[in-house]
C-alpha cells in the first residue's frame, strides 16, 4: 500500500523503526535531515506528484519518544537528527490570547502542571515542564507557536493542525513570520479550505480525501490541487482508483498509521523486529 504513496503520516513508534531501518542502511547522521523549500512555490512543487517515489513522514505531535516531549522544540531537533520528515503540531490558545503548541485541552498527562490550558496564561504555562511519551518529567518547556514557526525557518515543514485556534489566526501567524515556503495547515472542511486560499492562495494545505465525491468537491471548488496533499484517512480506503485519480490532478496522497500500520508494528517488533526493518528499507528504495 505504501508504495502507491509518497507521504506517510506517523506516529513516535513508527518514526523509531523508520529511522532504526535508515541509519541501518547509513542514511541517519548526526546532521540534521533538512528539507528546505525556497518558496511558497517549491513547497507546491515539492508536494507535485509526478509518478516517482517521495518517502517523507509527517510526525504526530513532532515525533515524542523517551526523553523527549511531544510537541517540544528538543523533541523536533531529535526528529530531525533522526529521519528526513515534516512536523505535525498542535497549536492551542492560552488564557491572555497567546498561540502555544500542546496537545490536549489539559495539562495533566504532559506536563508536572494540572487543570485547562485555556485558563493559564503563558507566562504560568512557562513555568512547567513537559513529560515525555513515558510520564517521565523532563527540562523541557511548552513552546509557543511563533517560536515554533522561527525555529523550523530553513529546518523542515511545519504542519498545523487545528485544535482551539481560528484558521484566520493560523493564516495571520504564517504571514507574520513571511512562512508560507515551510508552513502549512490542516483544514477540517472544504469550507475552511476555500476560505484559506481565498485569504492567501500561497498556503498548502492537507485536506481530507477520503471518497471519489470530495474530489468532485474540490475540483468545483477553485482551489488548485498543487495546494492540496489529500489525506486519504487514518484507514486505507478499499477503493484504490481513489489515489490513482488524486494522482491523476498532480497531488499527493498522505495516509495515517495510528490505526492500522501501528498495530502492525507493536505485533511484529515483538516478534521479528529485524523483519520489520527490512520492510522499512525496502519502502525507501
Amino acid at each position: 500500500m505504501l508504495k502507491c504513496l509518497r507521504l506517510v503520516f506517523v506516529s513516535s513508534l513508527c518514526l523509531q523503526v523508520w529511522a532504526s531501518a535508515m541509519a541501518q542502511d547509513g542514511v541517519a547522521s548526526k546532521s540534521s535531515h533538512l528539507i528546505t523549500p525556497a518558496s511558497p512555490a517549491a513547497m507546491r512543487d515539492l508536494f507535485r506528484y509526478d509518478g516517482e517515489m517521495l518517502p517523507i513522514v509527517s510526525a504526530h505531535r513532532g515525533g515524542s519518544a523517551k526523553g523527549y516531549p511531544e510537541n517540544c522544540i528538543a523533541t523536533f531537533d531529535h526528529t530531525l537528527h533522526s529521519t528526513f520528515s515534516m512536523l505535525e503540531i498542535d497549536p492551542r490558545l492560552t488564557k491572555d490570547g497567546e498561540v502555544v503548541v500542546h496537545h490536549d485541552t489539559t495539562l495533566e498527562r504532559t506536563t508536572n502542571g494540572s487543570g485547562k490550558l485555556a485558563d493559564k496564561t503563558l507566562a504560568e504555562l512557562k513555568q512547567l515542564r513537559l513529560k515525555d511519551s513515558d510520564g517521565n518529567v523532563t527540562d523541557e518547556v511548552m513552546p509557543t507557536l511563533d517560536e515554533v514557526i522561527e525555529w523550523a525557518r530553513g529546518k523542515t515543514i511545519l504542519v498545523l493542525d487545528q485544535k482551539d485556534v481560528p484558521l484566520e489566526l493560523r493564516i495571520r501567524k504564517i504571514r507574520e513570520h513571511q512562512a508560507e515556503s515551510y508552513v502549512m495547515l490542516i483544514v477540517g472542511s472544504l469550507k475552511d479550505a476555500l476560505a484559506c486560499y481565498r485569504a492567501n492562495p500561497e498556503l498548502m494545505m492537507e485536506v481530507m480525501v477520503p471518497d471519489h465525491e470530495r474530489i468532485a468537491a474540490l475540483d468545483a471548488s477553485g482551489i488548485p490541487w498543487a495546494n492540496v496533499i489529500a489525506f486519504v484517512g487514518h484507514v486505507p480506503p478499499t477503493d484504490k482508483s481513489l489515489y490513482q485519480a488524486i494522482h491523476d490532478r498532480g497531488a499527493c496522497c498522505m495516509i495515517g498509521t495510528s490505526r492500522n500500520l501501528d498495530k502492525e508494528f507493536f505485533s511484529r517488533l515483538a516478534t521479528s523486529p529485524s523483519a520489520l526493518e527490512t520492510d522499512y528499507r525496502e519502502l525507501l528504495q
